[in-house]
């Protein structure tokens, strides 16, 4: 077998056994998204600044980085580890993902987290534009501070702390299940779970490209971003 057989015969085989196991090709590195991605793994990604990504059903084996005033839809999608925010428009997590480490939005805009299991923390500080959880299973906290465009929290499963303080208007919320404390302006938060909404309809974007980057309070507990450039 020539050398450029053996290649071509490893990448099939590559891809079967992607395929049996739920995903796509695998692309190997970090990667940029702008536009839609599908099931395919990838390490680290990134949505770079003004970008829009909308991803469904891809496998992140490392973290997601959305960069200042991008935007993300991840539809079913499995992340290894974080999905960090800074200076984003927006970042909405929808029914059907899985999160490995946390979710963490800081000075950004909106965002909507609906039926996602999160074995960290889901954390919102000091954002500008409205906030939703909605039927979530957080394996840690569920922390909002200092939000001023509105914060709903609703019919959660939380391991962890509720912990909400400084945000202006006061968060609105109900039918949480919390493990640990429900503390200041989520005080009351509790309740029964309630029936999830069903999966909101994904939106057309156009096609992504990927593309290897150029280089490489009392109660507040807020974990630091790992932002990777």
């Amino acid at each position: 077998m020539s050398r450029r057989s053996g290649q071509m015969a490893a990448w099939v085989c590559v891809a079967l056994l992607a395929a049996l196991w739920g995903y796509g090709p695998v692309l190997a590195d970090d990667y940029y998204c702008s536009g839609d991605l599908g099931a395919v793994t990838v390490d680290n990604l990134y949505v770079p600044d003004n970008a829009t990504c909308t991803l469904n059903g891809t496998r992140v084996e490392g973290n997601v980085f959305v960069e200042t005033n991008a935007t993300l839809h991840a539809y079913d999608v499995f992340v290894d580890g974080n999905i960090q925010a800074q200076d984003a428009a927006r970042v909405n997590v929808y029914p059907g993902s899985f999160v490995g480490g946390n979710i963490q939005v800081f000075a950004s805009g909106a965002s909507d987290i609906q039926a996602v299991t999160i074995d960290g923390d889901l954390q919102w500080d000091d954002n500008t534009a409205f906030l939703s959880a909605d039927g979530n299973t957080i394996g840690g906290n569920l922390q909002a501070f200092q939000n001023t465009g509105g914060v709903d929290i609703t019919n959660n499963v939380i391991d962890g702390d509720l912990q909400c303080q400084a945000n202006v208007p006061s968060p609105t919320g109900g039918g949480n299940t919390v493990e640990g404390d429900m503390e200041d302006q989520c005080a009351d938060f509790g309740g029964g779970v309630t029936p999830v909404p069903p999966t909101p309809t994904q939106e057309a974007s156009p096609t992504a490209t990927a593309t290897t980057p150029p280089g490489n309070g009392p109660y507040r507990i807020t974990l630091p971003l790992i932002w990777r450039r």
